[in-house]
C-alpha cells in the first residue's frame, strides 16, 4: 500500500499538471489533492501508528470508525436490555420520568424471567392503594450524640464534585433537590457556589484531600471546617473512605485545572498540582477515626456525621464496629458504595475488579451492625446503580434505610451515556468544563427534570410497597424479594443472605460465617491480624498434596 500510495500520488500530480497546461483553471484541483498528498507523505514517515504508516491516509479511517463505533452500537446494534453500564430500558425509564412522559410499557416485559439473576417482588393479595401511603417517605438520620438530626428522603443525589460535573449540571441538580426537598451530596471537591446558590440541602463530603477544610499543606483545617459546616444548608457530613468505582485509589488534579475558582473552593494553591491521597492523614486506626467523627460532630454543632466506603477487606469493617463499641462513639450513617459504582475516570482494573458489589455489601454491613447491636443508632445509605423504584425496594429490603443515585440523576439531566466523562467532551454539557458544551444544558429546564425523576421514582417505590401490602419502608425485609439463582432454583434474599441475631457478635461463639472476620480484626488497626497458612491448610486445600508427598518420600 505504501508503493501504491506513492504511485497514485505521482499520477495525480502529473495528471493535474498536464490538464492544467491545457486548461489553467484546473490548477485549483491542488486545493483538494495537495492536503491529501501532504497528509499521506506525513503518514509514511510518522513512527507512532503502524497501520497509518503502511496504509497512508486510508489507514486513518480505522480511528474514525473506532470513534464512531460506540455511537453506532448504542443506537443501531444493542437491544433494549443489553446496553452497558445501563441498558436502553433503564435509560428510557429515567428520561420518560424526567420529562413527565408516559413511562408504561406495552405487551409485557422484555426481560427473560427464566434467566439466572432475574429478580422480583412478592406482592400481596391484600395490597394497599398507594394513595393511602405517604408519597414522600423520609428517614430520620442521627444517633444518640447528634443534636441536629436530619429528616432525609429515601432517594438522594450521590456524590459528584464541581469540576467532574459542569457548573450548569451542579446548579440543576441542587435546584432539583431544593424543589423536591431531598439531599445533594457535594462530592469531595467541596461546596462550590453552584451547590450553594440554589439552596438545596447538602451532604458535605470530606475526602482524603480535605478540600474546603484544609491548610495549603493538605492537613485538616479545624476553623475552615467549623465555619463552612455550620451553614444552614449543610445537613450532614460524610467522611469518604473509598468509593465503588476506584476504591483504594487516590487522584491528582493537574495544575492547569486549578483555576482561581477551584483554588478558592478547595482551599488549595492556584496553579499547583493537587493530590488526593488514597487514604486519610488525620487518622490511621479505627479508634482514631472515631475520635475524628466526634471532632467533626462537635465542630459542626452536632450535625449527623457518617462514613462512605466500598467494602474491601471485611475485617476492616469489623474493626470499625469494634472501635465504636470500645469508644462509645457512633457514626450516624454509613454510605455503602457498590463496586459497580461510577466515576468520571478510573483505571479499568479498579472499576472492573476491585470492591464488593452493592447487594452483598449492603447485606454484610447490615448484618455486622446488627451483630454488634449498633444498627439502632446508624442508618445505612445504599449507592450504586439505583435508578428505579424496584432498585430502591431491593436495597431497602437488604438493609438500607435510604439510597443515593449519581448516574440516574445525570440521565435526568440529559446524559446520553456517551462514555466521554473523562475527556472533557461530554456532548450534553453534563460532565465537562468546556463552556461551549456547557451552554447546551439549560439549568431551568433540567432542574425540573431532576425534580420530576426523583418524585416519580420515589412514587414508584411507594406503589411497590403498597403492592406488597406494606405501609412503611422499614417493614420491607429480605423475604419480599426473590432471585433466580439456577434454572430450577429460586431464593428469597432472606435465603441468600440469612439474618443473624442482634448482639451475636458481642460475645463468642460467633455466627460461623463471621468467625474469621472477628478473629482478624482489632479496634486499634485497620490491618488484619497475622494469619499464616499452615501445612495443614495446604493439605486440606490441595488435592495433590498426598500424591506429591508420596512421590517426594
Amino acid at each position: 500500500m505504501r508503493k501504491a500510495f506513492i504511485a497514485i500520488a505521482a499520477f495525480l500530480i502529473s495528471a493535474t499538471i498536464m490538464i492544467s497546461l491545457a486548461w489553467p483553471p484546473f490548477y485549483w484541483a491542488f486545493i483538494f489533492i495537495g492536503p491529501i498528498i501532504i497528509l499521506g507523505i506525513y503518514d509514511l514517515y510518522q513512527p507512532k501508528h503502524s497501520i497509518v504508516r503502511n496504509y497512508p491516509v486510508v489507514g486513518r479511517l480505522r480511528y474514525f470508525m473506532e470513534d464512531l463505533r460506540p455511537k453506532v452500537y448504542q443506537y443501531f446494534v444493542e437491544s433494549d436490555t443489553n446496553g452497558k453500564p445501563f441498558s436502553r430500558l433503564n435509560r428510557s425509564l429515567i428520561y420518560q420520568r424526567a420529562k413527565m412522559e408516559n413511562d408504561t410499557i406495552p405487551f409485557g416485559t422484555q426481560l427473560d424471567v427464566y434467566e439466572n439473576g432475574y429478580e422480583w417482588l412478592s406482592h400481596s393479595i391484600a395490597a394497599i392503594s398507594h394513595h393511602e401511603l405517604d408519597e414522600s417517605p423520609r428517614v430520620l438520620v442521627g444517633g444518640p450524640d447528634c443534636i441536629q438530626p436530619y429528616s432525609a428522603s429515601i432517594y438522594n443525589i450521590s456524590a459528584m464534585s464541581f469540576g467532574s460535573l459542569s457548573q450548569n449540571a451542579i446548579l440543576a441538580l441542587n435546584g432539583g433537590a431544593k424543589m423536591g426537598n431531598f439531599a445533594h451530596n457535594t462530592g469531595e471537591g467541596g461546596i462550590s457556589d453552584y451547590h450553594a446558590n440554589p439552596g438545596g440541602d447538602l451532604i458535605w463530603q470530606i475526602g482524603t484531600g480535605y478540600f474546603g477544610c484544609r491548610h495549603h499543606d493538605g492537613s485538616f483545617n479545624d476553623d475552615a471546617f467549623a465555619e463552612r459546616s455550620k451553614s444552614e444548608q449543610v445537613k450532614m457530613i460524610e467522611i469518604k473512605l473509598s468509593q465503588g468505582a476506584k476504591p483504594g485509589h487516590g487522584g491528582i488534579l493537574p495544575a492547569r485545572k486549578v483555576t482561581p475558582e477551584i483554588a478558592r473552593i478547595r482551599l488549595v494553591k492556584e496553579g499547583f498540582d493537587v493530590i488526593s491521597p488514597p487514604s486519610h492523614s488525620v487518622f490511621k486506626t479505627p479508634l482514631e477515626m472515631m475520635a475524628f467523627v466526634k471532632k467533626l460532630r462537635d465542630l459542626s454543632g452536632g450535625k449527623p456525621v457518617g462514613i462512605k466506603l466500598c467494602i474491601g477487606r471485611r475485617s476492616e469493617f469489623f474493626a470499625i464496629c469494634k472501635a465504636m463499641i470500645e469508644t462509645g462513639i457512633y457514626v450516624d450513617f454509613i454510605t455503602v458504595d457498590g463496586g459497580e459504582g461510577g466515576t468520571g475516570a478510573s483505571p479499568q482494573e479498579f472499576s472492573n475488579a476491585v470492591g464488593m458489589p452493592l447487594r452483598e455489601a449492603v447485606a454484610f454491613v447490615y448484618d455486622v451492625l446488627v451483630g454488634f447491636a449498633l444498627k439502632k443508632h446508624i442508618k445505612i445509605i445504599s449507592s450504586g446503580k439505583v435508578t428505579s423504584g424496584f432498585d430502591l425496594v431491593k436495597n431497602i429490603a437488604l438493609g438500607a434505610d435510604l439510597c443515593n443515585s449519581a448516574r440516574g440523576m445525570m440521565f435526568a439531566l440529559g446524559c446520553i451515556q456517551a462514555l466521554e466523562c473523562n475527556s472533557n467532551t461530554c456532548p450534553t454539557g453534563v460532565a465537562t468544563q468546556d463552556q461551549s458544551l456547557m451552554k447546551g444544558l439549560v439549568v431551568e429546564d433540567k432542574t425540573v427534570r431532576v425534580f420530576n425523576f426523583h418524585r416519580l421514582t420515589v412514587g414508584s417505590a411507594v406503589e411497590l410497597l403498597g403492592a406488597a401490602g406494606l405501609h412503611h419502608t422499614y417493614q420491607l425485609t429480605r423475604a419480599y424479594v426473590n432471585r433466580r439463582v439456577a434454572p430450577n432454583v429460586m431464593q428469597s434474599y432472606m435465603e441468600s443472605f440469612p439474618y443473624i441475631p442482634e448482639g451475636s457478635l458481642l460475645k463468642s461463639p460467633y455466627p460461623l460465617r463471621f468467625e474469621l472476620g472477628m478473629a482478624l480484626s482489632v479496634s486499634s488497626s485497620f490491618v488484619p491480624t497475622d494469619y499464616k497458612v499452615s501445612l495443614v491448610d495446604y493439605a486440606h486445600a490441595n488435592s495433590f498434596t498426598d500424591t506429591m508427598d508420596h512421590e517426594h518420600n
